[in-house]
């Protein structure tokens, strides 16, 4: 049974090339063939109204949150800080719906880069609107190298789910310029930097639910651990699905 790995779409501003449509939907290439050779049937959905997130639940046994814009800060409390990105609050009100569903219905999730932060944020935790108001930062968290390249390590807690799939020190990519700050009640900090940002959390009393603060979708064909996030959630997801679909 290939669990189904729900990817919810981003929204492409521009128009394009082809058929010069706006706010086309669309998943990065690189997430949906990672889903495929870890063994899982990627499932694209696109952003729609929060009330009909419900007719979606049944498609899928696992969701990976994906990068993107930031997330509206008016979602934790906050006005926009001048350096906050660009937003897309329509994707925002799907993410945060579609997440709680998921959480209701046991679902697994994995969350990357914006996916961990509308995760954290979506379960009652917020984020550094910019890597500026958080004074101990000294690393470059917006590599210049490659993206399909490490750039900095991150320490794992010894006693996390992700210190069993990527080892103590793994070599990560870095393209972000936010960051957790408070963590959601139910989530747990699973690695750090050097500079002690936040680069993983995930769930407190059980295995649903694991985020990560880099881009693993970019290194998974050259870079076993990044490899091993995907093949983890395809796993959670197979037993969602043998729970749920018999």
């Amino acid at each position: 049974m290939r669990p189904r790995i729900a990817l919810p779409a981003d929204t492409l501003a521009e128009a394009t090339n082809v058929i010069n449509e706006r706010n086309a939907a669309y998943a990065p290439r690189p997430a949906i063939e990672a889903v495929v050779k870890s063994g899982g049937v990627p499932v694209i959905l696109p952003s729609v109204d929060p009330d009909d997130v419900v007719d979606y639940m049944d498609l899928f046994d696992g969701v990976c949150f994906l990068g993107g814009y930031d997330v509206d800060p008016t979602f934790f409390g906050e006005e926009p800080f001048e350096k906050l990105g660009p937003t897309y609050r329509k994707r925002d009100l799907f993410e945060i719906e579609l997440l709680k569903q998921s959480v209701a219905r046991g679902k697994a999730i994995l969350g990357i880069c914006r996916g961990m932060q509308l995760v954290n944020i979506g379960l009652g935790g917020t984020v550094y609107q910019d890597l500026s108001q958080d004074p101990h930062v000294t690393l470059k968290h917006n590599q210049l190298a490659p993206g399909n390249m490490p750039s900095h390590h991150v320490t794992v807690a010894p006693d996390s789910r992700l210190y069993k799939i990527a080892g103590e020190r793994p070599y990560i990519n870095s393209r972000h310029h936010q960051a957790l700050r408070d963590v959601a009640p139910t989530l747990k900090v699973t690695a750090r930097a050097d500079d002690q940002v936040i680069e993983a959390a995930e769930s407190i009393e059980n295995d649903q639910i694991l985020g990560v603060q880099w881009h693993p979708e970019n290194m998974y064909k050259h870079h076993a651990s990044s490899k091993a996030l995907f093949a983890d959630l395809v796993e959670r997801s197979t037993r969602v699905a043998k729970r749920t679909r018999g």
